[in-house]
């Protein structure tokens, strides 16, 4: 009997030993990516006002912070130049210590969004994502890009951890990372042959002000608040409520220390009122930037796809492109993808399209030009610049053309309209003759149906797909110069 009271004596002796020992927030953790050569911040909870000391193994630095009254603790330590080199670092709070090893140092971004962000390289359920088997063979060299997804989660108030854990990139795991990150993350891995770690914090079917805080929709919006208001506050997608999945996906990972952030949403916000949209994601930035404290943080986000919407020929889906447009001009630091030629011509009806590769790829375009310095990348799509009427012809010109248009004929997607503000398909050319004056150079759009024209459109449907680029491939902004 008195060793079996010693032994059970001794068991919970070694249970409480282990419960005191720090705790780590999910994201610290083995496999982890942290961002290279900065101050990374590292946090978990410990005893109230019991110190917290952290070591690395690629310093001799020492990094301590005292647990607050809720137990709570973070601290920071330098990171080494990104490399291939596995680390580890110890956390000790004098119960115990905890290490986690197979760190690497590389380049940290987020991937937020709504589905087609989330949309993992197997694709979803009668959505698949272009050449799914060989992207399964090709990751077994790729262990230098990781993930870590953050679980979908509603919450009334801000959540501080959540279960999830870091994936190194295998041809076992690499169907579940989100498509357009992994492509995002191979570009910019192979171009500057560092580790790439992604934090997917992203929800199917949400809105922008899913993501906004209760004091910024309380300020800004009329979206309800409380969880009455949430519950009985009638909407088509469930999944919108406002602040609720900012609270559960989104707040648990506000301490990590991250290089920009990915965003790729929209869809479910078609159909809002005028500038709303481009105002409210101007505000989510703004909201993000301020809560990780990391400054102007790159923001590069995805143009919705053209979609049938209930009807080809409705112009819903391209007022919103339009407000993202919008946002991209009026959001300091940020860069957006347009992706006008990422749909198959059959793919009117699918939410999801299966081009992925190409939309990580262009997020990674502007990456690589805007936060890491090579301006050789061509990186903007172009955008209508300005125009001239001569008779029935509107010639027009374009930015960031780069030096060169993709086609000089069978130019589609233009349209053309007269007083009656009624469009007709248009025929547009590259014009050009010999001068060096402004207009010697430039599109012609015409139509045989509009003797005096007074606007064009290009592409500014639900579903409509053109087919102009400049040097770099990258597709025309669907734009109009009415305001009808």
């Amino acid at each position: 009997m008195k060793k079996r009271m010693l032994f059970l004596a001794a068991l919970a002796a070694l249970t409480i030993g282990l419960q005191a020992k720090v705790k780590l927030h999910h994201l610290v953790s083995d496999n982890m990516i942290i961002q290279q050569q900065t101050d990374v911040r590292l946090w978990g909870w410990a005893k109230p006002g019991r110190k917290v000391v952290a070591t690395t193994s690629w310093s001799d630095q020492r990094a301590e912070a005292k647990a607050d009254k809720q137990g709570r603790w973070l601290l920071t330590v330098k990171s080494p130049k990104a490399s291939y080199e596995p680390l580890s670092i110890t956390f000790d709070d004098g119960d115990g210590q905890v290490t986690i090893n197979n760190v690497l140092a590389g380049e940290v971004w987020v991937c937020a969004g709504q589905s087609n962000m989330e949309m993992p390289v197997k694709g979803f359920g009668n959505c698949p994502v272009l050449n799914y088997n060989q992207e399964v063979l090709g990751a077994a060299g790729k262990r230098q890009v990781r993930s870590a997804k953050i679980p979908s989660i509603m919450r009334m108030t801000p959540q501080e951890d959540a279960e999830t854990n870091w994936r190194e990139c295998s041809p076992a795991t690499v169907g579940e990372f989100s498509a357009t990150g992994y492509f995002f993350a191979k570009v910019v891995n192979q171009a500057l042959d560092i580790p790439i770690g992604l934090i997917e914090a992203n929800k199917g079917g949400t809105r922008v002000e899913s993501w906004l805080t209760k004091e910024n929709l309380e300020k800004y919006t009329k979206e309800p608040t409380d969880s009455m208001g949430i519950v009985n506050f009638k909407k088509e997608w469930d999944y919108h409520r406002a602040m609720l999945w900012g609270n559960g996906t989104f707040n648990p990972i506000l301490n990590y220390t991250v290089k920009g952030i990915l965003f790729y949403q929209g869809c479910s916000n078609v159909g809002d009122p005028k500038d709303q949209y481009s105002q409210r994601l101007k505000l989510l930035v703004e909201q993000w930037r301020s809560q990780f404290k990391l400054g102007e943080l790159p923001f590069y986000f995805v143009q919705i796809a053209p979609f049938v919407s209930g009807d080809p020929n409705g112009t819903w889906n391209a007022e919103l492109q339009e407000e993202q447009f919008k946002a991209s001009k009026i959001i300091p630091n940020s860069g957006l993808v347009c992706t006008n030629d990422c749909v198959y011509p059959y793919e009117g009806t699918q939410i999801h399209p299966a081009q992925k590769q190409k939309v990580g790829e262009r997020l990674a375009f502007l990456a690589l030009n805007k936060t890491y310095g090579m301006s050789s990348v061509i990186c903007m799509s172009p955008s209508f610049k300005d125009m001239q009427i001569k008779n029935d012809t509107v010639m027009i010109h374009l930015n960031d053309e780069c030096g060169a248009i993709s086609r000089f004929m069978d130019i589609q997607g233009f349209e053309v309209a007269g007083a009656d503000k009624v469009f007709y398909p248009a025929q547009a050319d590259h014009f050009w003759q010999p001068g060096g004056g402004y207009w010697d150079e430039c599109i012609t759009i015409k139509s045989p149906k509009v003797k005096q024209p007074v606007a064009i459109r290009y592409c500014y449907r639900n579903w409509q797909l053109g087919n102009l680029a400049n040097a770099g491939g990258l597709p025309l902004f669907p734009f109009r110069t009415d305001n009808w």
